[in-house]
């Protein structure tokens, strides 16, 4: 069935029409027709938002989510493929478990959900897991993390970096030493954790690893990606190595965009996350450093958590917010409405780099005859009012509950097939 788009604005451009047929752009124009229309008048066209860091929990944790409420998630938000973390039970380590995480995604149908493999067996950090058996699986690795912990072994690091360069994959190293934020800490380093008597997890625990590994990336000319960078100085630091010509790109959360130390102090466990909430100073620094390219891109870091996990006292709660879903409503009013980007520059950090890095073929395209239909259309005079009982993830630990996000994804498109219309899943729609 062939899709006519009527009227849309591609990346905030001048209305056109754009039929999709048989899974790619099929013409882009003026008075197009298919067998379906769906009107994008006011709306704006982006490619499909590709999201480098969601944990989806599955195998292990369905209790927390599934890789189908997670694939539901990520296309209600408008991405049309994600990259699923390594960090489940058992640990995706072997081409066995990625190859099961890329079927279960593939049945799903939602989103291309692309395994993320572990660099270290069982997450240890003391010897290298099965890295070259999952990059030549059938789910074809790219990226590899132990992210939930970072790979603080220098050498393993190292050999880490010059084993996946033949397949030309990168490593994505969640920075944090655990000598200078052990697994108590818990908060961001400074007056609000030292008054509410919480460990802290200072900003150096995390600039310290990020200078090391982008030394290691120079030295054996590997790809380096650095997760969730959360403070200034990371981003100082990440700025430095690229105008030496490192190869290291960077990622940003949304929460990292808007939410700031300061709401901690009710211990209130959904701001509880890793790693934490910094000072404001740090969020305006990630704002110019998303603004100006330092940082690539934006990931959701997605951390759904079962009640029982998530429902203890601040200390003792698990790390981790939701954000498939918001994502694009935190990014609209950190970056689009603060006039840091606009719809081309969203478009940039949320679907053509990440796509880039994650070497995922198909997503991040140009809006143009041709090109594969994995398509996002946004009302961007919308807005959404965030239910956590109304999302599609089985977890409720959304920070956003009850606020008013800027922005609506209208509809969503996996080649060329909707997954989502009218702001719901396009099954439930047309039933």
């Amino acid at each position: 069935m062939s899709i006519v788009i009527k009227g849309a604005a591609p990346l905030g451009g001048a209305p056109v029409d754009v039929l999709v047929d048989g899974g790619v752009i099929a013409e882009v124009g003026t008075n197009l027709s298919g067998d379906q229309t769906i009107d994008g008048t006011g709306l704006v066209l982006l490619p499909g938002f590709v999201d480098l860091h969601t944990h989806l929990r599955e195998p292990g944790r369905e209790d927390a989510e599934t890789i189908a409420t997670g694939s539901a998630a990520a296309a209600l938000g408008g991405f049309t493929a994600v990259h699923a973390m390594a960090n489940t039970n058992p640990v995706a380590d072997t081409a066995e478990i990625v190859e099961q995480v890329a079927r279960l995604g593939a049945a799903a149908g939602l989103v291309d959900v692309r395994p993320v493999g572990a660099v270290s067996h069982g997450l240890a950090g003391e010897t290298l897991a099965e890295i070259g058996n999952m990059a030549r699986s059938a789910a074809a690795v790219r990226v590899f993390s132990d992210d939930g912990t970072c790979v603080h072994d220098a050498r393993l690091m190292r050999r880490a970096l010059e084993y996946v360069k033949p397949f030309d994959a990168v490593i994505a190293q969640h920075a944090q030493d655990p000598r200078l934020a052990d697994h108590s800490a818990c908060a961001h380093e400074g007056p609000v954790s030292g008054r509410l008597g919480l460990p802290g997890w200072p900003a150096v625990a995390e600039e310290s690893i990020i200078a090391r590994d982008v030394m290691l990336a120079e030295h054996t000319g590997s790809r380096l990606h650095i997760c969730h960078v959360s403070t200034g100085g990371s981003v100082e630091v990440i700025r430095w190595a690229k105008s030496r010509g490192i190869d290291v790109t960077a990622e940003v959360t949304p929460h990292h965009l808007l939410l700031t130390v300061d709401l901690i102090t009710g211990y209130d466990p959904v701001y509880k996350v890793n790693p934490p909430l910094r000072p404001a100073a740090d969020v305006e620094a990630l704002r110019a450093g998303l603004a100006d390219g330092t940082i690539d891109a934006v990931a959701t870091d997605h951390a759904p958590h079962a009640s029982h996990d998530k429902d203890h006292a601040f200390g003792e709660a698990a790390f981790g917010m939701l954000g498939l879903e918001t994502a694009l409503g935190v990014v609209a009013e950190a970056m689009v409405n603060t006039g840091l980007l606009d719809w081309a520059g969203v478009a940039d950090r949320m679907s053509v780099r990440p796509a880039v890095i994650g070497r995922v073929a198909g997503h991040g395209r140009p809006i143009a005859a041709g090109q594969p239909a994995n398509l996002t259309l946004i009302d961007p005079s919308g807005s959404l009012l965030v239910d956590p009982a109304a999302q599609a993830s089985l977890s409720r630990n959304t920070p956003f509950a009850g606020h008013t996000l800027p922005t609506r994804v209208v509809a969503t498109l996996l080649r060329g097939r909707p997954t989502v219309l009218d702001s719901g899943l396009a099954e439930a729609v047309s039933a």
